[in-house]
Order: structure tokens, then C-alpha cells, then sequence
């Protein structure tokens, strides 16, 4: 199969296969993806100038965690055999506080996930969410992830669907697509064998889809997956879409090794792919060519640092993500990209010839910033 056919294929506005996909994968050179992508982000934005980002906070609620991934150098696994000394449960006025600091910043949006922590059911989170939407009616509340919805479920034996209701009742307002990793149970049954599978991942986003929440969809590749399975995962991701229409943005980002278990996995070498720079500029064109119902796409700085994702922006992307006052997840693993704030951002995407757009979460315009410094 001839690369450049699947490329114009995809300019003249024709979807591509998973299987005209991983040809791309294989074969077609970075730039001339970069192009492609890049010509089909103009197609989809009415200003190719115009670069969003959100002002935002991640809060990790908890580190406690039963799902025991092992990419992950952030959670602790609870143990009543010893002491926790490392575990915790942020009380509210922590929390309140850290919004506060956001809302003084101008901030619209918290990023509220945390681990599988054993004991908080469907109260706690009621609890929280109520609080925080009284304290701050004004800021979005994108929070869970669909591991931590089925976690809740377990936890209190409820089902799925009155699960999504209270949470909605309580003031939920938008699903981040975290725990996605890969959406092939072969990946996953390496990565995360206690986690929610691919099928149960996907069964609880298109229910919050049809319940009105809407949200992202990511990607975390370069570890033990193929490039099959990394379009497998996509196009999963692009069927559901169809289906519900409930994804605004699409997000991959390379596996971060740093301390984590499955650093000294030797099936780390059986993965195709490098999981650098050059890796994410293709991972990310690809994306951005074989999502054609998904409107953004969003550059991961927080991985690769600010000069990787001012290159991304010609690679399909249109979004520069969130200001990120604090990230404890990806920088538990030793990545030092993870935190920012508005000048900041601003300033890089400036630097990178385009203009910078405050968004809300739900990707509408608030301020815009003439400030191409290039």
C-alpha cells in the first residue's frame, strides 16, 4: 500500500482504515505527516492562527490506589499491615484552597482525579463535589476518570447507571479520558491487569456521553503496545465517537519511565515505537489524520516539554492544553515539564507564531492575546 495515496486520501477528506493507518505508521517520512496533519487542522479551525489553552488545576484528591499499574509512580497501595505513611486524603479546605489560588488566577476548570482508594464510595465524592460547586459555581468540575467510576461501583455495589446519576446530581460536569492508556486488553493485561478493561472503559464513557457528559479521550503509548495496537486504540476511540458525538478533544502523550515498575519490564523492547519526540510527533499527526470526528487536539508540553509542543502545533494540533499549576502524577515519574501558569503559556505559544486563546472546557473562547512574538 502506497503511503501518499492514504495521505491524500485523508486531505481529500476520505476516513482512512486502521490498516491505511498503520501503513502510515511504517512508512510515510515525519515532515510529510506533519504536513497532511497540519493541512487538516486548517480544514477543521476557521483561524489555523489561533492556538486555546485553559486555565486549570489538577487536583490529585488521593494517592491511595488498589489498581496497581505499573506505569505508575504516583499511587500507593493501601496496606493495614504497616504504616501509610505516605498515603492521603486531602481534606476540604485543602482543596478549597487550591481553587481559591485557581480563581485568583482566573481560573475556570479543576482536573479532579485520584486513585482507586478503598473506602471512598459514591457519599464521598457527593460530599465533595456539592461542596465545591457551592464554594465555586463558576468552576468547571472535569473530573473521574472510567476506572474511578467503576471503582465507585465495586465500592458500594451500585450500578453504572446510578452511579452516573448521583454523580451528576452532584454536580459533575465533565469527564477527562484518563485510564485509557491503550484500549486493547493484550496492553492492558501487561500495563494494569487490576484496572478496568478496554470494553468496560468504553461502556462507561458512552454512558456519560448519553447522559450529557462530554469530555476528552487519551492516549499514553510507547511502552509494550504495537503500531497496530496503537490505531486499534484509536479507532476504538473514533467508533464510539460516532456513536455519541461526546468526545470534544483527543490527547496521547509517551509512557514516562522514571521510577516506575514497569521501567525494568523487558517487554518494554517488544514495543514498536521509541516513545520520543520524534515518536510523538508521529503518534500525534497520525491522530490527528485518522480522527476526523474529533475537533481538537491537544499538545502534550506536559510530557515534552515546551519546545516539542510548540513543534506539535504543526503537527495537527491545535490546543495547548492546560496552565497546570500543579501535576503530581507525570512528575512522580520524574518528568520535569509539568507545571506552568498563564504568562507562561502564553508566552510559548506566542513564541511559536500563533496567537493564544483562553478557553473554557467545553472549548469556548474567553480572552484572546495578541502576542505572535515570531
Amino acid at each position: 500500500m502506497d503511503y501518499q495515496k492514504v495521505l491524500n486520501k485523508s486531505i481529500n477528506g476520505e476516513r482512512i482504515s486502521l490498516e491505511e493507518a498503520v501503513v502510515l505508521f511504517k512508512e510515510a517520512p515525519l515532515m510529510e505527516l506533519g504536513e497532511t496533519a497540519n493541512k487538516i487542522r486548517h480544514k477543521l479551525h476557521s483561524d489555523p492562527r489561533v492556538v486555546t489553552f485553559v486555565v486549570d488545576r489538577n487536583i490529585n484528591y488521593t494517592n491511595a490506589c488498589t489498581a496497581g499499574c505499573r506505569f505508575c509512580a504516583f499511587a500507593h497501595w493501601p496496606d493495614e499491615s504497616k504504616e501509610n505513611d505516605k498515603i492521603y486524603i486531602l481534606k476540604y479546605e485543602e482543596i478549597k484552597n487550591k481553587i481559591h489560588e485557581l480563581v485568583n488566577e482566573n481560573g475556570t476548570q479543576i482536573l479532579l482525579q485520584g486513585g482507586h482508594h478503598p473506602d471512598l464510595g459514591i457519599e464521598y465524592y457527593e460530599a465533595l463535589f456539592k461542596r465545591i460547586k457551592s464554594d465555586f459555581p463558576h468552576v468547571v468540575l472535569h473530573a473521574l476518570s472510567p476506572s474511578e467510576i467503576d471503582h465507585i461501583t465495586k465500592v458500594d455495589n451500585l450500578s453504572l447507571d446510578e452511579t452516573l446519576n448521583r454523580l451528576v446530581d452532584s454536580g459533575w460536569e465533565s469527564f477527562p479520558g484518563g485510564g485509557a492508556e491503550i484500549l486493547v486488553d493484550r496492553v492492558r493485561n501487561i500495563l494494569s491487569p487490576l484496572k478496568t478493561d478496554s470494553d468496560r472503559w468504553l461502556e462507561i464513557m458512552e454512558a456519560a456521553h448519553n447522559k450529557g457528559i462530554q469530555g476528552s479521550a487519551t492516549m499514553m503509548f510507547g511502552h509494550v503496545e504495537t503500531f497496530e495496537e496503537r490505531v486499534q486504540h484509536m479507532d476504538r476511540i473514533r467508533s464510539l465517537q460516532d456513536k455519541t458525538k461526546g468526545f470534544r478533544a483527543f490527547i496521547s502523550w509517551p509512557f514516562q519511565k522514571g521510577a516506575t515498575p514497569l521501567s525494568k519490564d523487558e517487554r518494554l523492547q517488544e514495543g514498536e515505537g521509541t516513545g520520543d519526540g520524534l515518536d510523538y510527533l508521529r503518534t500525534q499527526a497520525i491522530s490527528r489524520i485518522f480522527l476526523d470526528n474529533i475537533q481538537n487536539i491537544q499538545a502534550s508540553w506536559v510530557t515534552m516539554g515546551f519546545g516539542i509542543g510548540q513543534v506539535a502545533l504543526q503537527f495537527g494540533a491545535n490546543d495547548f492544553g492546560g496552565t497546570m499549576m500543579e501535576e503530581n502524577v507525570v512528575s512522580a515519574a520524574g518528568t520535569m515539564h509539568s507545571k506552568s501558569n498563564t504568562e507562561e503559556l502564553i508566552y510559548q505559544i506566542g513564541k511559536a507564531a500563533y496567537k493564544a486563546v483562553q478557553r473554557d472546557t467545553f472549548y469556548k473562547p474567553i480572552k484572546e492575546f495578541d502576542t505572535v512574538l515570531s
